[in-house]
């Protein structure tokens, strides 16, 4: 595994769409795990692929329940409202008040590129959100209500 440097905003790959995963290799895995050794070195809870200029449907999720990879993902549904500061690990020290669905229910493929289907609340259904609007060009400060002081959150 290794580390990967993190895009910061600014970078024109964090605004394009990202292409789907169609080959399930070894060099997949190793993105996953290069992905994910990398979002917690930087103290994160999710990292998509652009975030380490990799242009592919990839996101890395981890809320403190275990880690959960998601290729080529798509959110089926989502209910509910929630409001919560958020930041992200493209824009460091930037944190503001966001709003994302409740609840979510999203479909994806696993590094085997076997199907499967999770339902999620809170602050899982708050990352999922946030790292799929990566893989569309989209950072978390399109969804500010309220910006925040960080200290606001020591």
């Amino acid at each position: 595994m290794a580390i990967r440097n993190i895009v910061k905003e600014g970078d024109p790959v964090l605004t394009k769409i990202c292409r789907p995963v169609e080959k399930f290799d070894e060099r997949l895995a190793q993105l996953l795990d290069d992905m994910y050794e990398t979002m917690v070195k930087g103290e994160g809870v999710g990292i998509a692929a652009p975030q380490v200029g990799i242009l592919r449907r990839i996101f890395v999720i981890d809320i403190g329940e275990g880690k959960l990879e998601f290729i080529n993902p798509k959110i089926l549904k989502t209910k509910g409202r929630q409001e919560g500061s958020e930041g992200c690990l493209s824009c460091p020290g930037e944190f503001g008040i966001t709003e994302r669905p409740m609840y979510v229910t999203v479909t994806a493929q696993n590094r085997n590129g076997d199907h499967f289907t999770i339902n999620a609340e809170g602050l899982l259904a708050k990352a999922i959100c946030h790292e799929n609007d990566h893989l569309d060009g989209i950072l978390f400060k399109e969804h500010i209500i309220r910006k925040i002081d960080p200290n606001e959150l020591k």
